[in-house]
């Protein structure tokens, strides 16, 4: 299988579990990774044979900036359905970054990723 991915898409999200999380809101980044077979758009040099990642970003962040979840793993299982509504996608793999979380430490990052295939 071949590989579109799409990395760091920043949309503002009012997910978490704590009150001011979901009052404030605060940027969730995305990495997705779809397993398609590329070969008939190459062949065509047509958007109507591949995912349109244009859509796909629209898609997803419509699901970050909507309603709001408590965990990431929650969120990266809706993202990880808007991936696979591409019958061309054999399997998708969504990382969510939450760069804000309420952590009262120096950290660099954390993050859910998750992996699902067609059935």
């Amino acid at each position: 299988m071949d590989m579109i991915r799409l990395d760091g898409l920043r949309v503002r999200g009012r997910h978490g579990v704590f009150d001011f999380e979901r009052a404030d809101g605060q940027d969730f980044v995305v990495d997705v990774e779809l397993e398609c077979d590329t070969g008939p758009a190459a062949a065509s040099d047509q958007l109507a044979d591949t995912v349109d990642y244009g859509a796909l970003a629209a898609g997803l962040a419509a699901v970050i900036g909507g309603e709001p979840v408590n965990l990431l793993e929650t969120l990266a299982a809706r993202l990880v359905e808007v991936c696979l509504r591409d019958a061309r996608v054999g399997a998708a793999t969504v990382t969510v970054h939450k760069p804000e979380a309420p952590i009262p430490l120096s950290f660099a990052d954390v993050a859910v990723r998750i992996r699902r295939e067609r059935s």
